[in-house]
């Protein structure tokens, strides 16, 4: 019997060891529990110990491969999983919120305007922006929305190369290279654009972005989107941060020749959609959350459930926990991973075919107590047919570092120790 596997990752659900309860603790779950009851656990480190991964480069990490080797930036995965294309050397692109700011001292009020920002409210501000020409060095701009305050910005020249190598203007995360990792302590105003690198390209890529930023003010605070918003008492989306600039897209070894065997990857976000597409998975889009997480979850599972049917590995990233992690709403975050698993994961157990392996982890934890990402461990928990359960009875960041799996060092270790064992 060919066992099939299917890698299910939510987005930011664990929390940190050091938390003294954590959410998957206190959130009924049977079907996660079930999971773990019968198969065997252990805590994984994303990327590393020490590393507070932003999503992209852990997706990339616990897909198999080392970020540092494949990783270049996220703006381009944003962009590719948005539909946009790179003029290579001649383009940057960012990952981009909008924020809500005081346009004279450019202090920042909220990261992502409320969390209130509507995708078509966005697209509206988008246009305003997009398109628009810079001062300096035939400099232009182009700019998408995507879900909610999220967008990509492409800064490009018609006829100076231009570099990634460049710090975020959002204070809330710094560059490492091309990675960037979380900060504890954010000082509240858009950070000035400097050059991470004593090069041409990097100083012109920095002014332009920097002259883009103050552009983009002036036009957003009088828009008439920001002008209703404001009449409604809600936050206006009247800046944007700029992080995680890039210039290419990774090139590496695709999915299905790495692992011998047709892998297809379903997710709603850009940034998954566009690790798909780069790293040549087959992508099934789904559409953003409606706020009905029964209809959003019916969705994902029938879309599951027919992938299963053609392929032999299929990622599916479900992105609900993440968001309250970052607002420190522990009852929210609570009941996104109980929605999870009444809609999808409960069903999923009940359809499920005899030959189906379900591996289970998250990309990073996003402990509430933080409000941010962490380097914590991440609990893992593989059900197979052939592989005799351990002693773990739930799947819980303390009850996964009992399990059979041990401790996985790095991410990248995670896909083929799996299918190794399933193999077996």
């Amino acid at each position: 019997m060919q066992v099939k596997l299917l890698y299910l990752v939510l987005d930011g659900m664990a929390d940190s060891l050091s938390d003294e309860r954590t959410t998957l603790e206190i959130a009924e779950k049977p079907g996660l529990d079930y999971i773990a009851e019968k198969g065997i656990c252990g805590l994984m480190y994303t990327i590393e110990k020490g590393v507070a991964p932003e999503s992209d480069a852990a997706v990339i990490s616990i897909l198999g491969y080392e970020p540092w080797k494949y990783y270049t930036g996220r703006g381009p995965l944003e962009a590719l999983g948005a539909g946009l294309d790179l003029v290579e050397e001649y383009e940057v692109a960012f990952r981009a919120n909008f924020a809500t700011v005081e346009p004279e001292t450019k202090k920042i009020i909220d990261r992502r305007v409320g969390r209130s920002l509507s995708t078509e409210e966005a697209k509206e501000l988008a246009n305003a922006v997009d398109g628009l020409k810079l001062d300096k060095y035939d400099g232009y701009v182009r700019v998408k929305a995507t879900i909610g305050h999220r967008a990509v910005v492409i800064i490009g020249s018609k006829s100076h190369k231009l570099s990634p190598m460049v710090e975020n203007s959002d204070p809330a995360y710094r560059r490492e290279g091309l990675i960037s990792v979380a900060v504890e302590k954010i000082e509240p105003y858009i950070r000035k654009v400097e050059p991470l690198e004593n090069t041409l390209e990097a100083r012109i890529t920095a002014e332009l972005a920097n002259e883009f930023i103050d552009k983009a003010i002036d036009i957003l605070d009088k828009h008439p989107v920001n002008k209703a918003r404001r009449e409604k008492g809600l936050l206006p989306a009247n800046a944007i941060l700029l992080r995680d600039a890039g210039n290419r897209v990774p090139k590496a070894i695709p999915l299905s020749i790495k692992y011998n065997a047709k892998f297809a990857l379903l997710a709603e976000m850009p940034v998954e959609l566009g690790i798909g597409r780069a790293f040549g998975a087959y992508v099934k889009e789904v559409p953003p959350p409606t706020g009905d997480p029964a209809k959003d979850y019916r969705v994902r599972l029938e879309h599951t459930l027919m992938l299963l049917r053609d392929y032999d590995i299929v990622y599916v990233h479900l992105k609900g926990p993440d968001e309250p992690g970052h607002d420190g709403n522990y009852e929210l975050k609570k009941k996104r991973i109980e929605e999870i698993d009444q809609y999808f994961v409960q069903p999923l157990l009940q359809w499920m075919p005899e030959n189906l392996a379900i591996l289970v982890t998250a990309d990073h934890a996003t402990p509430p107590s933080i409000r941010a990402h962490s380097d914590d461990p991440v609990p893992v928990a593989l059900m197979s047919p052939n592989i005799e359960p351990d002693e773990v009875k739930k799947l819980t960041e303390k009850e996964c570092s009992k399990g059979r799996l041990g401790i996985i060092e790095h991410g990248w270790e995670l896909l083929p120790k799996v299918l190794d064992l399933i193999k077996k």
